[in-house]
C-alpha cells in the first residue's frame, strides 16, 4: 500500500473545513457537496481522493469519517436548480449550504478546485486537486460522492432504462444510448447537451 501523503491541515491549530462536490459533469441528477472538519492531527492511512478508491472503500471510509469528524454536513442542488444558475454556481452554492449545516464553525475553508465565492466572513483558499492533497477535502469528496451515488441508485428505481445504478448519471456510452432511445426525463439537466459534451468523461 502506498504511503498516505495527504496533509492534515494547511495551518496548524486552525479549525479548517474541507469542501468538495460530486456530480458536476453529469447529464442527470443533482450535484452534492460536503464539508468536513477533522480532529487535530487526524490520521487515517486509507483516506484518499474518492476517485482513486473503490466503491467498497469509499463506503467504509464514509463510516470512519462520520464517526471521527468533529463536524460534517452534506447538501444538494437538484437538476432544476442547476439549470437555473449553472453547474459552477450550483457547486459553489452546494458547498455554502454544506458549511451552513456544520455544527461547528470553521475558521477557514479549504476548497477543492480553482473557483469559489466567499462564504460570509470566513476566509478560504482554493486548492487545485485538493482532494488528493488535503485530508479534509478528501473526506468531503468521499461524503459527496457516496451520498450522491445513493441518491442516483434510488432514482434508478424510477427510471431503470438509464442504468443510473451503474453510471450515476455520467455521460457513459450506455447512458447516452438510453437518452437517444428514450429521450430525456425529468431528472436530466436541460442545459447539458450531448452534442457539446465529450462522451468519454473521467470520473
Amino acid at each position: 500500500m502506498t504511503k498516505n501523503k495527504l496533509l492534515p491541515y494547511l495551518k496548524k491549530g486552525r479549525v479548517e473545513a474541507g469542501c468538495d462536490e460530486a456530480g458536476r459533469g453529469c447529464l442527470a441528477g443533482p450535484v452534492f457537496a460536503a464539508a468536513v472538519i477533522l480532529p487535530k492531527n487526524y490520521k487515517n492511512e486509507l483516506l484518499d481522493d474518492s476517485k482513486k478508491l473503490s466503491e467498497k472503500k469509499r463506503y467504509e471510509l464514509r463510516e470512519m469519517i462520520e464517526r471521527d469528524a468533529l463536524a460534517f454536513a452534506v447538501a444538494m442542488l437538484d437538476n432544476n436548480e442547476i439549470d437555473k444558475i449553472n453547474i459552477l454556481n450550483a457547486s459553489i452554492t452546494g458547498m455554502h449550504r454544506a458549511v451552513d449545516k456544520l455544527k461547528k464553525k470553521p475558521a477557514y475553508l479549504l476548497i477543492d478546485g480553482n473557483k469559489f465565492k466567499p462564504y460570509k466572513n470566513i476566509p478560504h483558499e482554493c486548492i487545485v486537486k485538493g482532494d488528493g492533497k488535503m485530508m479534509s477535502i478528501a473526506a468531503a469528496s468521499i461524503l459527496a460522492k457516496t451520498y450522491r451515488d445513493d441518491f442516483m441508485i434510488a432514482l434508478h428505481e424510477e427510471f431503470p432504462q438509464y442504468n443510473w445504478k451503474k453510471n450515476k448519471g455520467y455521460p457513459t456510452k450506455d447512458h447516452v444510448e438510453a437518452i437517444m432511445k428514450h429521450g430525456y426525463c425529468k431528472y436530466h439537466r436541460k442545459t447539458f447537451h450531448l452534442k457539446s459534451m465529450q462522451l468519454s468523461f473521467e470520473f
